[in-house]
C-alpha cells in the first residue's frame, strides 16, 4: 500500500523538540501524561501500521480499521508501559493478529449475486509494470512464513533480531526463511533480473 496519509494541521510534528524525541522518550512522555507526545508517535508509524495491515488484508478499509485498533492497544497499555524494543518489533504481533482478525471476518460474509454482478461488470484496475507483476506473483507464491520474513526485512528495514523477536520466533528460523526466499526468488526466471550482480 503506497498510500501516504496528509500530516494533520493539529499535529506538533513540526515542533523540532517534539520530531527530534526518539520513541522511548515519547513513551516516557505520555506516561507523564504528555497527549502530544501520543501524537507524534501514531504520526511517525501510522503508515508503517496501515501499510502493514494492507500485506495482511489486501483491503484498504480494513487496513485503515487495523490501525485504529493497533493504536487504541498501544494506547490502553499507557500509563506504564515501557519500550524495550523498536516500537516497531513491539507493534508487529498486534497488526499482524488484528489483520488476520479482520481477513477472516470479511472471509466470512459472502457476496449476494447481484454484488457478483457488479464486482464482474467493474472496471479493471489500472495496470502496473510486467516487471511489478512479476514480482507480486512470485511473491504471493512464496509460503507466507517465508514471504513475512522477506517483507519485514527489505520493505520495513528490521533487523533479524527484530523480526525474530517480532514474530516470536528463533534467529535460525528467521535466517532459514529469509535464505529459501531468497532462493526461491533468484531461481525464478521471472525475478532473476532482480539478482543481476
Amino acid at each position: 500500500m503506497a498510500q501516504s496519509y496528509g500530516v494533520d494541521a493539529r499535529v506538533r510534528a513540526n515542533d523540532d523538540t517534539e520530531a527530534a524525541r526518539g520513541d522511548v522518550e515519547l513513551v516516557a512522555a505520555i506516561n507523564r501524561g504528555d497527549d502530544a507526545a501520543f501524537e507524534v508517535l501514531y504520526f511517525r508509524h501510522r503508515d508503517w501500521v496501515a501499510g502493514l495491515a494492507y500485506r495482511f488484508t489486501g483491503d484498504s478499509d480494513a487496513s485503515l480499521d487495523v490501525m485504529q485498533e493497533t493504536f487504541l492497544y498501544l494506547l490502553r497499555k499507557f500509563p506504564g508501559f515501557r519500550l524495550t524494543a523498536n516500537l516497531k518489533t513491539f507493534l508487529y504481533p498486534a497488526v499482524r493478529h488484528l489483520a488476520i482478525a479482520a481477513r477472516h471476518k470479511a472471509a466470512r460474509y459472502q457476496a449476494t449475486a447481484t454484488e457478483l454482478e457488479q464486482l464482474e461488470h467493474a472496471p479493471a484496475p489500472p495496470a502496473a509494470g510486467a516487471e511489478s507483476d512479476d514480482l507480486r506473483v512470485v511473491l504471493s507464491a512464496l509460503p507466507e512464513e517465508q514471504r513475512e520474513v522477506l517483507l519485514l526485512r527489505f520493505v520495513d528495514g528490521l533487523s533479524l533480531a527484530e523480526i525474530a523477536e517480532a514474530m516470536d520466533i528463533p534467529l535460525g528460523t528467521v535466517k532459514s526463511r529469509l535464505h529459501n526466499a531468497l532462493g526461491t526468488l533468484r531461481q525464478d526466471e521471472r525475478t532473476k533480473n532482480f539478482f543481476a550482480r
